[in-house]
């Protein structure tokens, strides 16, 4: 029982602190600016020439 309350607390600090955090980014953050497609072909070829085989997944 003791275990618990200390999880729920733990759980709940977590909780307010990312709250917090959340709650301090400014409005016009944009956190991962998405590359463009002459950005990818670039990093494929990189890739290729390097000798690394891109990874199909699914």
């Amino acid at each position: 029982m003791i275990r618990l309350l200390i999880v729920g607390l733990f759980a709940y600090a977590t909780y307010r602190f990312a709250k917090k955090v959340i709650d301090e980014v400014p409005d016009g953050f944009e956190p991962l600016p998405l590359q463009d497609d002459d950005e990818r072909r670039s990093l494929r070829r990189q890739s290729a020439a390097m000798g690394a085989e891109p990874r199909r997944y699914g």
